[in-house]
């Protein structure tokens, strides 16, 4: 563990992370409560925090005086990459696949095909997880604009795919 801000003898100290510009104590020491803030959150301040109060001259000392916190920075989805996996021809498979580089956690996706022939998939054609969707025996009426949307609890982004069979 690394100490990365203290209160000692009426002095606040901060160490030298990237945390430093961006955390400090919530309210001006000393105070009872020792809350703190980080601002302009980042994917990697992601972790286990733990607070530990002592108090000068107290002789009892336990487990009693320390918190602990997880802390789960959640990014939301990149852009998703959206590909057409086949030769589409009357007849033939094609596999449309959709994924996004970075999201915590892990995006699911969800295809649909735009208006003016509205159509959501559901499994086994498609796979949330993967991101994949899999067209069977394609015919002309299957042509069209597909939509990928990769989504997490912090956002969601599209790509979209034009399919002419």
């Amino acid at each position: 563990p690394v100490q990365i801000l203290a209160y000692l003898g009426g002095v606040v100290k901060q160490a030298e992370t990237d945390l430093r510009p961006r955390m400090g104590f919530l309210y001006p020491m000393p105070n009872h409560n020792i809350s703190i803030f980080i601002n302009s959150t980042r994917e990697q301040d992601s972790g286990q925090y733990m607070c530990s109060v002592n108090v000068v001259d107290d002789s009892f000392t336990s487990d009693k005086n320390v918190g602990i916190i997880n802390l789960t920075v959640l990014v939301p989805p990149a852009t998703p990459t959206c590909q057409l996996h086949g030769n589409a021809v009357v007849g033939a498979n094609v596999t449309l696949s959709c994924s996004s580089k970075k999201g915590k956690p892990s995006p699911l996706y969800q295809w649909q095909r735009e208006p003016p022939t509205l159509q959501v998939f559901f499994p086994p054609a498609q796979d949330r997880t993967r991101g994949t969707l899999k067209l069977t025996n394609l015919s002309l009426e299957m042509s069209g604009v597909y939509v990928c949307r990769a989504e997490n609890q912090a956002g969601s982004k599209n790509c979209s795919i034009v399919l002419e069979v």
